[in-house]
Protein backbone atom coordinates (compact mmCIF):
# COMPACT_ATOMS: atom_id res chain seq x y z
CA UNK A 1 0.00 0.00 0.00
CA UNK A 2 1.77 2.90 -1.01
CA UNK A 3 0.56 7.34 -0.04
CA UNK A 4 -1.59 6.84 -3.47
CA UNK A 5 -3.59 4.10 -2.42
CA UNK A 6 -3.54 5.53 1.54
CA UNK A 7 -4.78 8.94 -0.34
CA UNK A 8 -7.54 7.52 -2.00
CA UNK A 9 -8.89 5.99 0.95
CA UNK A 10 -8.86 9.04 3.11
CA UNK A 11 -10.67 10.87 0.43
CA UNK A 12 -13.44 8.28 0.20
CA UNK A 13 -13.91 8.63 3.87
CA UNK A 14 -13.57 12.21 4.26
CA UNK A 15 -16.65 12.04 1.76
CA UNK A 16 -18.77 9.68 3.55
CA UNK A 17 -17.63 9.17 7.44
CA UNK A 18 -17.22 12.75 8.58
CA UNK A 19 -14.93 11.95 11.52
CA UNK A 20 -11.47 11.75 11.96
CA UNK A 21 -9.42 8.76 13.11
CA UNK A 22 -6.01 7.50 13.19
CA UNK A 23 -3.55 6.37 10.25
CA UNK A 24 0.39 6.09 10.38
CA UNK A 25 2.29 4.87 8.38
CA UNK A 26 5.83 3.35 7.57
CA UNK A 27 7.47 2.78 4.18
CA UNK A 28 10.81 1.22 5.13
CA UNK A 29 13.69 -0.40 2.61
CA UNK A 30 16.04 -2.72 3.25
CA UNK A 31 19.34 -3.00 1.30
CA UNK A 32 19.89 -6.76 1.54
CA UNK A 33 22.95 -7.19 -1.24
CA UNK A 34 23.86 -4.30 -4.27
CA UNK A 35 20.96 -6.01 -6.41
CA UNK A 36 18.57 -6.94 -4.24
CA UNK A 37 15.94 -5.45 -0.84
CA UNK A 38 12.84 -5.28 0.73
CA UNK A 39 10.27 -2.92 1.09
CA UNK A 40 7.87 -3.36 4.28
CA UNK A 41 5.06 -0.80 4.55
CA UNK A 42 2.80 -0.81 7.36
CA UNK A 43 -0.49 1.08 7.98
CA UNK A 44 -2.02 1.30 11.58
CA UNK A 45 -5.52 2.37 11.35
CA UNK A 46 -7.65 3.04 14.84
CA UNK A 47 -10.12 1.08 16.21
CA UNK A 48 -12.50 3.96 16.21
CA UNK A 49 -11.70 3.79 12.28
CA UNK A 50 -11.81 0.40 11.21
CA UNK A 51 -14.90 -1.06 12.17
CA UNK A 52 -16.47 1.39 9.70
CA UNK A 53 -13.56 0.75 6.56
CA UNK A 54 -14.80 -3.01 7.01
CA UNK A 55 -18.19 -2.34 6.86
CA UNK A 56 -17.53 -0.44 3.78
CA UNK A 57 -16.11 -3.20 2.46
CA UNK A 58 -18.30 -5.90 3.18
CA UNK A 59 -21.35 -3.99 1.97
CA UNK A 60 -19.44 -3.75 -1.24
CA UNK A 61 -19.32 0.60 -1.13
CA UNK A 62 -15.76 0.82 -2.07
CA UNK A 63 -13.80 -0.33 -5.03
CA UNK A 64 -10.72 -2.04 -4.92
CA UNK A 65 -8.54 0.57 -5.18
CA UNK A 66 -9.82 2.28 -2.11
CA UNK A 67 -9.85 -0.43 -0.11
CA UNK A 68 -7.95 -0.92 2.83
CA UNK A 69 -5.44 -3.94 2.81
CA UNK A 70 -6.66 -5.23 -0.29
CA UNK A 71 -3.97 -5.74 -2.77
CA UNK A 72 -1.87 -8.74 -3.77
CA UNK A 73 0.56 -8.41 -1.46
CA UNK A 74 -1.23 -6.66 1.28
CA UNK A 75 -1.21 -8.83 4.88
CA UNK A 76 -4.23 -7.74 7.45
CA UNK A 77 -3.91 -8.05 11.03
CA UNK A 78 -6.85 -7.00 13.21
CA UNK A 79 -5.35 -5.91 16.73
CA UNK A 80 -7.25 -7.08 20.18
CA UNK A 81 -7.99 -3.35 20.71
CA UNK A 82 -10.21 -2.84 17.14
CA UNK A 83 -7.38 -1.47 15.14
CA UNK A 84 -6.24 -3.11 12.26
CA UNK A 85 -2.40 -3.22 10.46
CA UNK A 86 -1.93 -3.85 6.46
CA UNK A 87 1.51 -5.02 6.19
CA UNK A 88 2.83 -5.35 2.95
CA UNK A 89 6.10 -7.01 1.92
CA UNK A 90 7.94 -7.29 -1.12
CA UNK A 91 11.34 -8.75 -1.72
CA UNK A 92 13.62 -9.38 -4.83
CA UNK A 93 15.69 -7.44 -6.59
CA UNK A 94 16.06 -4.11 -6.88
CA UNK A 95 14.38 -3.67 -10.24
CA UNK A 96 11.27 -5.55 -8.44
CA UNK A 97 11.05 -3.15 -5.54
CA UNK A 98 10.68 -0.18 -8.00
CA UNK A 99 7.98 -2.02 -10.21
CA UNK A 100 6.16 -2.47 -7.34
CA UNK A 101 2.57 -0.77 -5.64
CA UNK A 102 4.51 0.30 -2.59
CA UNK A 103 6.46 3.56 -1.76
CA UNK A 104 9.72 1.80 -2.78
CA UNK A 105 7.91 2.28 -6.46
CA UNK A 106 9.76 6.09 -6.55
CA UNK A 107 12.55 5.08 -5.23
CA UNK A 108 16.04 4.77 -7.14
CA UNK A 109 18.86 2.58 -6.67
CA UNK A 110 22.65 3.72 -7.46
CA UNK A 111 25.32 1.06 -6.93
CA UNK A 112 28.88 3.56 -6.21
CA UNK A 113 31.01 0.93 -5.06
CA UNK A 114 30.68 -3.32 -5.03
CA UNK A 115 28.01 -3.93 -2.18
CA UNK A 116 27.84 -0.02 -1.72
CA UNK A 117 24.05 1.09 -2.24
CA UNK A 118 22.75 4.47 -2.73
CA UNK A 119 18.69 4.56 -2.05
CA UNK A 120 17.21 7.90 -2.90
CA UNK A 121 13.29 8.94 -2.72
CA UNK A 122 12.20 12.19 -4.33
CA UNK A 123 10.39 14.07 -1.45
CA UNK A 124 8.60 16.54 -4.18
CA UNK A 125 5.23 14.84 -5.18
CA UNK A 126 5.13 13.12 -1.51
CA UNK A 127 1.73 14.94 -0.57
CA UNK A 128 0.26 15.63 -4.07
CA UNK A 129 0.83 11.62 -3.79
CA UNK A 130 -1.47 11.77 -0.53
CA UNK A 131 -3.86 14.21 -2.42
CA UNK A 132 -4.24 12.89 -5.97
CA UNK A 133 -7.52 12.99 -7.69
CA UNK A 134 -8.82 14.90 -4.78
CA UNK A 135 -10.65 18.07 -5.31
CA UNK A 136 -9.89 21.72 -2.90
CA UNK A 137 -12.58 20.83 -0.62
CA UNK A 138 -12.60 16.84 0.46
CA UNK A 139 -8.53 17.73 0.34
CA UNK A 140 -9.37 20.04 3.52
CA UNK A 141 -11.84 17.52 4.97
CA UNK A 142 -9.14 14.55 4.45
CA UNK A 143 -6.45 16.65 7.18
CA UNK A 144 -9.02 15.36 9.72
CA UNK A 145 -8.01 12.25 9.10
CA UNK A 146 -4.09 12.77 9.00
CA UNK A 147 -3.66 15.13 12.14
CA UNK A 148 -1.37 14.55 14.73
CA UNK A 149 -0.58 11.13 12.25
CA UNK A 150 3.06 10.33 10.82
CA UNK A 151 4.39 8.91 8.01
CA UNK A 152 7.74 7.24 8.83
CA UNK A 153 10.17 6.68 6.29
CA UNK A 154 13.28 4.08 6.57
CA UNK A 155 16.24 3.40 5.05
CA UNK A 156 18.13 0.08 6.41
CA UNK A 157 21.51 -2.38 5.57
CA UNK A 158 24.30 -3.44 7.49
CA UNK A 159 25.64 -0.18 7.98
CA UNK A 160 24.48 3.40 6.81
CA UNK A 161 27.85 5.15 5.18
CA UNK A 162 25.59 8.83 4.79
CA UNK A 163 22.61 10.00 4.84
CA UNK A 164 20.39 13.02 5.30
CA UNK A 165 18.08 11.20 7.85
CA UNK A 166 18.66 10.73 11.26
CA UNK A 167 20.91 7.37 11.45
CA UNK A 168 20.51 4.79 14.33
CA UNK A 169 22.91 4.39 17.29
CA UNK A 170 23.85 1.10 15.86
CA UNK A 171 24.19 2.90 11.94
CA UNK A 172 22.19 0.07 10.28
CA UNK A 173 18.69 2.72 9.99
CA UNK A 174 17.98 5.83 8.33
CA UNK A 175 14.86 7.55 9.16
CA UNK A 176 12.75 10.36 9.09
CA UNK A 177 9.38 10.60 10.72
CA UNK A 178 7.26 13.30 8.55
CA UNK A 179 3.45 14.62 10.03
CA UNK A 180 1.20 14.08 7.52
CA UNK A 181 -0.30 18.32 8.20
CA UNK A 182 3.39 19.32 7.41
CA UNK A 183 3.73 16.80 4.29
CA UNK A 184 0.27 18.03 2.49
CA UNK A 185 0.67 21.69 3.55
CA UNK A 186 4.33 21.79 2.24
CA UNK A 187 5.66 23.02 5.61
CA UNK A 188 7.60 19.74 6.15
CA UNK A 189 10.55 21.56 4.93
CA UNK A 190 11.99 18.21 3.37
CA UNK A 191 15.40 18.28 1.33
CA UNK A 192 15.01 17.69 -2.54
CA UNK A 193 15.66 13.90 -2.24
CA UNK A 194 15.77 11.40 1.01
CA UNK A 195 18.84 9.59 0.85
CA UNK A 196 21.02 6.73 2.62
CA UNK A 197 24.43 4.81 1.29
CA UNK A 198 23.95 1.66 2.76
CA UNK A 199 26.95 -0.61 2.82
CA UNK A 200 25.70 -4.15 2.61
CA UNK A 201 29.45 -5.96 2.17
Amino acid sequence: MNLKSLGRLAGVLALTAGLAGCIDMTAEIEVLSETTGRATTNMTMGAEFYPMIKQMADSGQQSADDGFCVNENDVLTENADGSATCTTVIEGSLDDLKSSDSPSEDATFIVVSPGVVRVAMKSEGMASEVTEGQDEQTAQMMKAYFDGHNVTIRIKGKRVIDSNMTVSDDGTTAEIVIPFLSLMDGTAGLPEELFAVVDTN
